[in-house]
């Protein structure tokens, strides 16, 4: 259940993140309302996800993952650029996240 937790950690806290671009700087009512909503649920299943695994691969996984999907998110949907340094990056990323994970289980 722990992974489920994380899973929906991630998606609120990517939901957060976009309405903050749609909030266009706090000043759209709802979408700023939903910023919080969101990052307070991302929080809490955040905090139920620490309670079995460990927080350093967790925070990897939750902030690693939410920065590639808002990455793709502002690409497609915001019409932002994509570069080799931005692919370059969002790996660096994803072999940063698998070695934190492969480096937990060294440690069991």
């Amino acid at each position: 259940m722990h992974w489920i937790y994380l899973i929906i950690a991630i998606l609120l806290e990517v939901s957060g993140t976009t309405c903050m671009k749609i909030s266009d700087g706090f000043t759209k009512l709802a979408p700023t309302l939903f910023i919080f909503i969101f990052y307070g649920l991302s929080f809490t299943f955040l905090s139920l996800a620490l309670k079995v695994l460990p927080i350093a691969l967790t925070y990897a996984i939750w902030s690693g993952i939410g920065t590639a999907a808002i990455t793709v998110i502002g690409v497609i949907w915001f019409g932002e650029g994509i570069n080799a340094i931005k692919l370059v990056s969002l790996l660096l990323i994803i072999i940063g996240v698998a070695g934190l994970h492969f480096s937990q289980e060294q440690v069991h």
